[in-house]
């Protein structure tokens, strides 16, 4: 073998997708929570936060603007489901950086599990978090501001879905680019998903950006949720057609992260940055 070849990497044996990697990979984490009642609490607590803040604005704005008094809960529904997003993406890398935190990643690559089936327990892991601090803030939503979520029915499913196939691509990137560049790359994820906060209109129409961001907010998936979501409380109809297109870009962007994880993951394991997740 010359100096220059790259060594094939052993084929493993494990070759069938196994739920019950992906079950024992998810109970892990669920122990994980279990035990460290502040890891519990920050889940609640931001989205309770943020909640009652702009809860609070929309109460004011109400008795101030006669548009939002007609489209009432359009900031609270706006605000929950950027939670959704957020808190989303994070479950998924935060459930990534324990492992990098005590030092298991080289642990679980070389275990049986393979990478989809990581990826696929990480997925599971951030709709456990998200339901535990969602939920009692959509409740508390119902409780202080008369505002219920749920009420939207399949538009809240379509909603919640589309949100969070972006929520696993932002996910699936940056633990990409840890696992390649170390703990000092940790920062992405709660930066990385940021951008999409003024460019997907989600507070306000895609009308209001500049008319040279407008393209790029509709290559955005969560812009058709937001515009969803405004066109269900304030003209009382479901736009599928903003759905479908949203679920397409989300595929489109999946299957790229996808891509450039597996990616990353084999450049780590040429320059031997696997063992060593330093800064």
């Amino acid at each position: 073998m010359s100096a220059h070849t790259r060594p094939a990497w052993p084929e493993i044996p494990y070759r069938r997708f196994s739920a019950g990697r992906v079950w024992a990979l998810v109970i892990r984490h669920m122990y994980l929570l279990r035990s460290s009642w502040p890891r519990l609490l920050e889940l609640v607590y931001w989205p309770l936060m943020q909640m009652l803040v702009w809860g609070f604005l929309q109460l004011f704005l109400d008795q101030q603007a006669s548009f939002l008094a007609t489209a009432g809960g359009v900031l609270i529904g706006a605000l929950l489901l950027w939670d959704m997003l957020l808190r989303g993406q994070l479950g998924f890398s935060i459930s990534f950086l324990e492992e990098m935190w005590s030092r298991n990643v080289g642990n679980i690559l070389m275990s049986p599990l393979r990478l989809s089936e990581l990826l696929a327990g990480l997925m599971a892991m951030s709709v456990i978090r998200l339901a535990i601090g969602i939920v009692p803030v959509t409740i508390l939503a119902i409780v202080f501001f008369g505002f219920n979520i749920w009420g939207l029915g399949l538009a809240f499913a379509a909603f919640f879905a589309n949100l969070m196939l972006t929520a696993w691509t932002f996910g699936i990137v940056v633990a990409g680019l840890v696992l390649r560049n170390g703990l000092g790359a940790e920062g992405l994820a709660w930066s990385l998903i940021f951008p999409l906060l003024p460019l997907c209109a989600v507070y306000y129409p895609v009308e209001t950006l500049p008319a040279f961001l407008e393209p790029v907010a509709w290559a955005l998936p969560p812009t058709y949720v937001f515009e969803g979501l405004r066109a269900a409380l304030i003209d009382k109809v479901f736009r599928g057609d903003l759905m479908l297109i949203s679920f397409g870009l989300n595929l489109v962007y999946l299957a790229a992260a996808v891509f450039i994880f597996f990616r990353l993951v084999r450049s780590a394991r040429d320059i031997g940055s696997l063992m060593s997740t330093g800064e």
